[in-house]
């Protein structure tokens, strides 16, 4: 925990904060490691204890913050090593330069060394991690999981114009320009694309301040230091652009977007992506349950976000269907939510008065399966993706391990797919591997009158044949949300039978003996609870979770990290939480994870909606 920072905004990993000094410094930060040697500056680099004593280190420290004051954050001494130094050998050392200082300090993570409290966290070595995603994503998880959450995290002699949006994005804070020197100084130019050696440029593809004044001719005619000078100039610019731009996404909530881009790059960064997609655990906690803006999905590396595996899981884990015993499995659209477009509103006709006997789900990419009752919930109503036609092996193979879940979990007396080309494939991929019969309807166009009226005819042909139990969409789609949101039983107890919902769609209202319980946000899908539906959930046995604890104190306006005592770790930023403490109750929208609230020392925990005296809520 720290006094020195503390993180404003979230994106995933990624995120905007202050190091609280006199002049604060907002992060992302680039340093300019020729200032590490100004005392006076806002970083101050205590020296090597290569050519160091400990009395030399200590004298060093004092004259330092002599010069700084608590203003400058102090890199205490240190002896840098390589990640493949033994830790036998790497421990000893340590012993050695155990420094201590007042005020902001820097220290130097090593892999398996005990963890003081610091402002700032230096990755020891990290330059050497180019070009090994695997074991850069081990140490960048191995340090987040094991430094406190409000502390920046700063990887030297790593970060260029091409992967700085990259290290943003995976929760790094502080970086410097050493490889934009460097590479001045050897005639490369760099920028977001890669890097380029003058000799073989044929113009300039900047007009920053450093390259407009000037010709690729002229630069190559300069003698090498005033060369190497532009360059540097050059080089620094386009570093310091690139993480002006990732704070800006990070600001908009799409700086997963850009990075499948930028990560075709170098294959580097395109491994770092990928792997870290794999470790949901660490991804996943830091997503928020809801985004403002479109989620683009236009790469293969879409398939693997953590937004969209997150709702693939919730609908395998969290999501009861109504009682309905016929599926019909109907193909997604471009317009969103899917049943205001063309097609679908085509088939809701065609269905007609026996659609109360039928479930329909959406089979989709990258979303896998979407329950109609979902179909407004971020991000099965947010997303955009390529409409060619045309579905990959991946993609195929996604979407029906998707639909074979559901299909294993859920069971169905009658199937109907009204589907075609890659859709149809996928149905007879799952039809196969589970060995259930599908029933296609649709001929040659899904939205042709002959194909409709199949459609019309099979379902009206089945319903005659016996009894079916009716689906009750305002409930089954309050409950289907409330599931999804806070887990199993949730929509039971938030949406019981006796409860009454008011209001047209979208903007449906639940009440129970004339008390709001709970109310559907269109712009997430996602439900907003009164503080009688919070206690509803924390009253009950069958169900924990999304609860906040807090001191005894009553809050107002915003609930701080300090003031939490525990927190649930299934509790993501956006999601509505319960607080609750010896002197007040409240509902509002997480600020950030569970796990970040108690662990950290500064910041909003809790946007509060609305807040109680604990003994003015009456039963």
């Amino acid at each position: 925990m720290t006094s020195y920072f503390e993180v404003e905004q979230r994106d995933g990993a990624a995120r905007i904060g202050k190091i609280l000094l006199s002049t604060p410094i907002r992060t992302p930060h680039i340093i300019d490691t020729v200032s590490l040697n100004d005392p006076t500056g806002p970083f101050a680099d205590a020296g090597s204890m290569w050519d160091l004593s400990a009395e030399e280190a200590m004298e060093n420290i004092r004259k330092i913050r002599e010069l700084s004051g608590d203003d400058a954050i102090l890199i205490l001494p240190h002896q840098d090593l390589t990640p493949d130094v033994p830790d036998d050998v790497a421990e000893t050392i340590a012993k050695k330069i155990e420094m201590e200082a007042t005020g902001p300090v820097g220290r130097i993570y090593r892999h398996g060394q005990d963890v003081k409290k610091a402002d700032l966290y230096i990755m020891e070595g990290a330059g050497s991690f180019q070009g090994n995603a695997r074991k850069f994503m081990q140490r960048i998880i191995e340090i987040r999981e094991t430094i406190a959450p409000d502390t920046a995290l700063y990887v030297p002699n790593l970060c260029t114009p091409a992967n700085a949006a990259m290290l943003i994005y995976l929760g790094i804070d502080i970086m410097d320009n050493t490889r934009a020197i460097v590479a001045g100084y050897n005639d490369i130019y760099l920028n977001t694309s890669g890097s380029y050696f003058v000799d073989s440029m044929a113009e300039l593809p900047c007009r920053c301040d450093a390259c407009a004044p000037i010709t690729l001719e002229e630069l190559k005619e300069m003698p090498k230091a005033e060369r190497a000078e532009i360059l540097t100039k050059h080089n620094c610019n386009m570093l310091e652009a690139e993480v002006a731009l990732a704070r800006e996404r990070v600001r908009a909530g799409n700086l997963r977007e850009y990075v499948e881009g930028q990560c075709r790059v170098e294959p580097w960064l395109a491994g770092l992506l990928r792997l870290f997609d794999t470790q949901y655990g660490y991804m996943e906690e830091h997503a928020p349950l809801a985004r403002s803006n479109q989620l683009l999905a236009t790469t293969s590396e879409s398939m693997t976000r953590p937004e969209v595996v997150r709702f693939a899981r919730r609908i395998q884990e969290r999501y009861t269907p109504p009682e309905t015993d016929i599926l019909v499995l109907l193909p997604c659209s471009a317009k969103k939510p899917y049943s205001i477009s063309n097609s679908h509103s085509k088939f809701i006709r065609s269905l007609g008065r026996n659609r109360r006997y039928v479930h329909e789900v959406i089979i989709t990419s990258p979303l896998g399966v979407v329950p109609r009752e979902l179909e407004l919930t971020y991000p099965a109503s947010h997303y955009d993706t390529v409409v060619t036609g045309y579905w990959d092996a991946e993609e195929i193979k996604w979407v029906a391990s998707c639909l074979s879940e559901y299909l294993s979990k859920n069971k169905y007396s009658h199937i109907i797919a009204h589907v075609e080309e890659a859709y149809r494939e996928i149905c007879e991929i799952v039809s196969k591997e589970l060995g259930i019969e599908i029933v296609y309807t649709s001929s040659g166009s899904v939205t042709s009158y002959e194909s409709l009226d199949n459609l019309k005819n099979t379902i009206s042909g089945i319903v005659a044949e016996g009894e079916f139990g009716q689906n009750k969409p305002r409930s089954d789609l309050m409950r289907a949300i409330a599931d999804y949101q806070f887990g199993p039983g949730a929509g039971k107890l938030l949406v019981p039978d006796k409860s009454k919902i008011k209001a047209p769609f979208p903007k449906h209202q639940v009440f129970i003996d004339k008390k709001q319980i709970a109310t559907l946000i269109p712009q997430y899908g996602t439900i907003a609870l009164t503080i009688d539906g919070t206690r509803l959930l924390a009253a009950s046995d069958d169900y924990e979770g999304y609860t906040v604890t807090i001191d005894d104190f009553l809050p107002r306006g915003s609930l701080l990290a300090p003031g939490v005592i525990d927190a649930d770790e299934k509790i993501r930023p956006g999601d509505e939480v319960l607080v609750t403490g010896s002197k007040a109750i409240g509902v509002g929208r997480a600020m950030m994870s569970g796990k970040e609230m108690v662990a950290s020392s500064r910041g909003v925990a809790v946007d509060l909606r609305h807040i109680k005296k604990a003994d003015q809520v009456k039963d």
